[in-house]
């Protein structure tokens, strides 16, 4: 970050040294659109790459907030029913319940423990390897919903971490274009820069705008998922629980 700020005052200062040398050039659009009319074909090309970038990170983020949510709002559904089947002792019933809340994972935990429980309900004594395989039953559902609370999270990741750096080619290449320029200020006034320096300040700008949110969000998603992971450990602990409670009643 620190070479990136130094390349941006360096392309400001290399404005302002032409800009003082041809005062009386003439004037050039720094708009939005006008530095891109400015740029090179290199640019424009970073320029693509990072809004392909920007498209995939959106793209992710979108589709993760829709994921958790569902995750999330299907959970509170369906925590309360199960635990009241439980309470009357209607396991078939609670197995049911959680095959219709497909998003909540503690719907998938929770199946994968009644599964392994009620395959060996019927020899009436309950060991202490059946609540074994139920747990081992749990885990595995737990790891298989962390892997999918996960996908894309690792794309966000390396788009956060790289965007900068993508823009910061094109700011090195801009200020490459603006010094080549330089040499020909004196005829051609600040116009022979411009489309340097619009290099160099768009593509920074635009690699920090790719990856400021994709930074933000994938720290936003990785604390839900550490949430839901809690919230599936507790629910495999008080399934065991009751299973033990179970094992004690036979």
């Amino acid at each position: 970050m620190t070479i990136l700020l130094s390349q941006i005052w360096l392309a400001v200062n290399s404005f302002a040294f032409v800009l003082a040398e041809g005062g009386g050039a003439q004037a050039v659009d720094f708009s939005i659109m006008g530095m891109i009319r400015a740029m090179g074909p290199v640019p424009i090309g970073v320029n693509i790459i990072l809004l392909i970038m920007s498209i995939w990170s959106i793209a992710i983020m979108v589709e993760r907030y829709l994921t958790f949510s569902a995750a999330k709002n299907q959970s509170r559904e369906f925590a309360p029913k199960v635990a009241n089947s439980l309470k009357s002792q209607k396991i078939d019933e609670a197995i049911s319940l959680s095959d219709k809340y497909k998003k909540s994972h503690l719907a998938m935990v929770v199946n994968a423990g009644l599964q392994e429980f009620r395959a060996h309900q019927l020899s009436n004594d309950i060991s202490g390897d059946i609540v074994d395989a139920s747990k081992r039953a749990q885990q595995r559902a737990s790891a298989i919903k962390i892997a999918e609370f996960k996908r894309g999270l690792s794309g966000l990741a390396t788009i956060g971490s790289t965007a900068p750096f993508v823009g910061l080619f094109g700011t090195v290449f801009g200020i490459i274009t603006a010094f080549q320029g330089m040499r020909t200020a004196e005829s051609s006034g600040i116009s022979a820069v411009a489309g340097g320096i619009a290099e160099a300040l768009f593509t920074t700008a635009f690699g920090l705008f790719v990856a400021v949110p994709a930074v933000w969000l994938f720290n936003y998603f990785t604390s839900k998922v550490d949430n839901f992971v809690v919230e599936m450990d507790n629910s495999s602990a008080e399934l065991l629980d009751y299973f033990l409670k179970q094992r004690g009643k036979k």
